[in-house]
């Protein structure tokens, strides 16, 4: 089963949505454009009019300085060019959005990025059932099956209690991936100050604003060794083996991210201590979210469409890859 949408079509740089004359996710400056999330692959400063969720828009203000914006919660609708347009949870980070688009009786769902695994710090991702479920495929490949987040967490815990004279340095991305794993280091129970790289404050002091509760963070800068043994410390990747992290007590360095699972990877940036933990959907959860949405089409993005694409053909869901330039796998 096929569908025919001809008001909807992907380029290069975003999703154009014709009858709005709007944009999703453009990685060039359009005067209308709809924002999943707030990672850089996806918001971009310079936009015209933004609709995207409140979070979202004030993600974008911090990173873009960008105050202009249409807020729309979750479940909200607008309607732009007789296309009813509505936000809902995507679990990816904080306000990350799926966008439902309603027209001539058809709906069209972009997901944007999604995980279907709980995550203290974001809504849970929702099931909509569409015409055209547009996919991302960051782990489209089936050798990728995501380790439980709480062994992962014990991994950390473990390191940390049996090295009480040294810091274990975990490298983070600034957006989601740094305060889930500050909200998952609290619901396993730790309660100790967690020391953060000067890149990740405004971020964590932000998502503290909007509600999300972090416990006792203090800056590297203020404080000394001694203070930091022994326990977990927070920076950029890029941070893990400069000269930045010589005023920590003997780290041990580690990383938080889908992509540790590739062991040259983790070779790659000298990680001692890979954690497995990923802010995309693994094989099971994309193939399992393509069953409960039902959609009669699918269109895969921004990952390893050919093994998704051959995947839907054997379960003879209609698919076709799509070109979009500029989606990036480092900010899981």
């Amino acid at each position: 089963m096929s569908v025919d949408i001809d008001w909807i079509e992907p380029h290069p740089h975003g999703i154009y949505i014709k009858p709005a004359d709007a944009w999703i996710d453009s990685s060039k400056p359009v005067s209308k454009a709809l924002v999943t999330h707030g990672h850089a692959d996806h918001a971009r400063g310079g936009h015209g009019q933004v609709w995207a969720t409140p979070e979202t828009l004030a993600i974008m203000e911090l990173r873009y300085g960008q105050a202009i914006g249409h807020a729309v919660p979750y479940g909200g609708e607008i309607e732009i060019g007789g296309v009813k347009i509505s936000f809902h949870s995507a679990g990816h980070v904080l306000g990350s959005a799926q966008i439902l688009m309603e027209y001539q009786g058809n709906k069209v769902v972009a997901t944007g990025d999604y995980k279907r695994r709980a995550d203290p710090t974001c809504a849970p991702f929702e099931i909509i059932p569409c015409d055209i479920f547009i996919t991302e495929a960051t782990f489209g490949l089936p050798v990728f099956k995501h380790p439980d987040t709480a062994t992962e967490i014990a991994k950390l815990l473990q390191v940390q209690q049996t090295h009480p004279d040294r810091s274990v340095l975990v490298g983070a991305y600034a957006l989601g991936k740094a305060q889930r794993l500050i909200g998952e280091l609290r619901l396993a129970g730790y309660d100790e100050p967690i020391f953060l790289h000067g890149a990740l404050e405004k971020m964590c002091r932000l998502y503290t604003k909007l509600g999300i509760e972090l416990g006792e963070l203090r800056p590297v800068m203020d404080s000394d060794k001694d203070s930091m043994k022994g326990k977990i410390v927070l920076a950029p990747p890029s941070a893990l083996n400069d000269r930045w992290s010589r005023r920590l007590p003997k780290p041990i360095t580690a990383m938080a991210s889908g992509w540790m699972r590739v062991r040259q990877r983790a070779r790659q940036r000298n990680v001692e201590l890979p954690l497995i933990m990923s802010d995309h959907a693994d094989w099971d959860e994309l193939t399992q979210t393509i069953k409960d949405v039902s959609p009669k089409e699918t269109w895969i993005t921004h990952g390893r469409e050919d093994a998704l694409m051959r995947w839907c053909e054997l379960n003879q869901i209609k698919a076709k890859a799509l070109a979009l330039v500029g989606r990036e796998e480092e900010d899981d």
